[in-house]
């Protein structure tokens, strides 16, 4: 069974910096895709930035310069480093994957998502 298991997170001054990895186990194939999403309190899980096998990247506006995404494909592994870290990035930060499915034959892709990682940006 897939398993995505976050780690990384903390508790960090504005200012400040932090890398967040992530391991995709469970799985003999290389995941399609991976990718950070982040939910604050009170708030909807927002898309942080993700990275293709391919190593096509994507970043939401508030991060872009600030945080960097990166993808091991051989050790189906996310990181994401994150610089100048602020306030409002405080949140829990959750991993997703996307991995193919085969029957026998390819079925598609399927998502899996992490149980998150707790990143507190406080003085």
């Amino acid at each position: 069974q897939v398993q995505l298991v976050e780690s990384g997170g903390g508790l960090v001054q504005p200012g400040g910096s932090l890398r967040l990895a992530c391991v995709a186990s469970g799985t003999s194939f290389r995941v399609v895709g991976m990718g950070w999403y982040r939910q604050a309190p009170g708030e909807q899980r927002e898309l942080v930035a993700t990275i293709t096998r391919s190593g096509q990247t994507n970043y939401t506006n508030s991060v872009q310069g600030r945080f960097t995404i990166s993808i091991d494909n051989v050790k189906n592994t996310v990181y994401l480093q994150m610089n100048s870290l602020k306030p409002q990035d405080t949140a829990v930060y959750y991993c997703h994957a996307e991995l193919p499915l085969y029957d026998g034959s390819y079925l598609g892709t399927g998502t899996y998502w992490g149980k998150g990682t707790l990143v507190t940006v406080s003085s």
